[in-house]
């Protein structure tokens, strides 16, 4: 059975816990001792929609498959970015759906997409909940109430070819088990977000997602050969071969869509046969530079290892890829993070190539610990988060993209831009996340002092930063999406052209406009 997560953490309540001894001593140390007392729970409104409707619903899926108690619409309120967490902790539920209505197949979602749009419902697709750039909150103005379309029930994995190496999965299998599934047929689709143990199939592919292990196996939208998806004006199924020349590629208008277009029920994705060997290991590097011109070399000569990422100095000093030694003793200089994952003759042949070029560039190997406790302690930072928020202490995390001619230029205004609007106490903390031969991504974490009213204080940050990534001619985001929080700042990266082209498809595909109103179009 699935966890739920907390309402106000992150997670498996179940695994939330204090700060370790020596990462509490460096809080102590740096922002001072300022615990922050939990707030009761507050009621919610009564739900807005038309009993009337409530009870069509109920015919149409079951009744007990339409809720409306506090409990699993709380559950359903918002994501978990730091704002929505502050929200939540501070008793603000005002953006909880009407109903949570849990459809079992496609069908039963056109159904519901056909009442909404008669009863003006607005309509929130939800996954796992995991979003941290307010993607779960829809615009209620002008609309009757607020559905929550929780695509629980649907986590079929329909069908493995062996042959082409793809596998079809409903779109509200969690990663765990839709890799479970997978390793049942001897095959895994190997994507490995930090949202991995909560994210859904649904929304890697309605927001973009990249997971750790990008650099060899790729991006979620790269996996993706076809989509099934039901939209107010009926069904779309796309991916007919491995490649095409139809015409533009209409699985890239729902990729990224973020439940704007419609609701996506079912992901045919290229898939490999289960690694018979994982080796994770760490190299040090005198400088970011030094890291990041390394990392570069290994993807444009096409060495890229499975899993390949670069803290810097602040980071690293930290000890924040192993989140269990925070504030321990850390060596100098910046950590990198190696991983191989495949056959076994085939990972030693790449991570023998691999190690010679990074020592060639004047990289130092420091074995598989590192590595071993970076990948054992992979999905643990939201946790730390939490503890972190308990402190006193806010903790955000955005991303950004760049090409390789313009990192350190990005690198520069963004830190730039965060530590200005935080000021002090503060720290501001990254790493390479992602490579490619053209560029890479920037992985930026916050923490600083809470002030009285933290929400406004990250806001204005990040707000800074945002402008700052604008100027430096980057992408607003890599693989967090767009959801309410970058989206003023879309139209600077599109285009008023670009801006137009999403209106257009959103009113055409959906012209009541219930599907996730206020998110992404600008």
């Amino acid at each position: 059975m699935t966890t739920e997560m907390h309402p106000t953490r992150w997670g498996d309540p179940a695994r939330a816990t204090a700060l370790p001894a020596e990462a509490r001593g460096l809080v102590e140390m740096v922002f001072g001792a300022d615990d922050r007392p939990a707030v009761a729970e507050a009621p919610l409104a009564a739900p807005a929609i038309d009993p009337a409707v409530l009870t069509r619903l109920a015919d149409l899926l079951g009744p007990d498959h339409v809720r409306t108690d506090d409990e699993t619409r709380r559950l359903r309120t918002r994501g978990k970015s730091t704002p929505d967490l502050l929200k939540a902790r501070a008793g603000d539920l005002t953006d909880a759906p009407d109903a949570v209505v849990r459809p079992s197949s496609h069908e039963e979602v056109a159904t519901v997409l056909d009442l909404a749009a008669e009863h003006h419902l607005a309509v929130v697709p939800f996954g796992g909940g995991t979003s941290v750039t307010g993607g779960l909150v829809a615009r209620r103005e002008g609309f009757a109430g607020v559905l929550s379309l929780d695509l629980v029930r649907m986590k079929r994995l329909i069908e493995v070819d062996h042959v082409s190496m793809t596998a079809t999965l409903e779109p509200g299998l969690r990663g765990p088990e839709a890799e479970a599934l997978l390793a049942a047929e001897g095959v895994t689709l190997g994507h490995y977000p930090q949202s991995f143990e909560f994210a859904s199939i649904g929304g890697f592919a309605a927001t973009r997602s990249s997971g750790q292990s990008s650099a060899g196996f790729g991006r979620f939208d790269s996996l993706v050969v076809g989509l099934s998806v039901a939209t107010p004006q009926g069904r779309v199924d796309l991916g007919s071969a491995p490649a095409n020349a139809a015409g533009p590629d209409l699985r890239q208008l729902f990729l990224g869509s973020e439940g704007t277009l419609g609701v996506i029920t079912a992901v045919t994705v290229r898939v490999r046969k289960l690694a018979e060997t994982k080796v994770y290991e760490g190299w040090r590097w005198p400088s970011f530079a030094d890291g990041a011109t390394a990392m570069r070399t290994l993807a444009q000569a096409g060495l890229l290892p499975t899993v390949l990422r670069l803290s810097d100095e602040a980071e690293s000093a930290l000890n924040l890829a192993d989140p269990g030694a925070i504030g321990g003793d850390a060596a100098t200089g910046c950590l990198m993070i190696t991983g191989f994952e495949g056959e076994p003759t085939a990972v030693e042949a790449k991570r023998a190539a691999v190690t010679a070029l990074l020592t060639t560039l004047g990289g130092s190997a420091a074995g598989e610990q590192p590595g071993e406790k970076w990948a054992h302690g992979r999905f643990d930072a939201p946790y730390l988060r939490d503890s972190m928020l308990d402190a006193g202490v806010l903790v955000e995390t955005l991303e950004t993209a760049t090409f390789w001619s313009n990192v350190d230029n990005l690198y520069t205004k963004v830190k730039a831009a965060l530590e200005g609007s935080l000021g002090q106490p503060s720290l501001v903390l990254c790493h390479i996340s992602h490579v490619y031969e053209t560029g890479c991504s920037l992985y930026f974490t916050v923490a600083a002092k809470e002030a009285d009213d933290p929400l406004p204080q990250w806001l204005a940050a990040k707000s800074a930063a945002c402008d700052a990534i604008v100027a430096a001619g980057a992408t607003i985001t890599h693989h967090h999406a767009v959801g309410t929080d970058h989206k003023p700042w879309l139209a600077a990266e599109i285009g008023q052209v670009g801006v137009s082209v999403l209106r257009a498809v959103k009113a055409d595909l959906d012209p009541a406009g219930i599907l996730n109103p206020g998110v992404l179009i600008p």
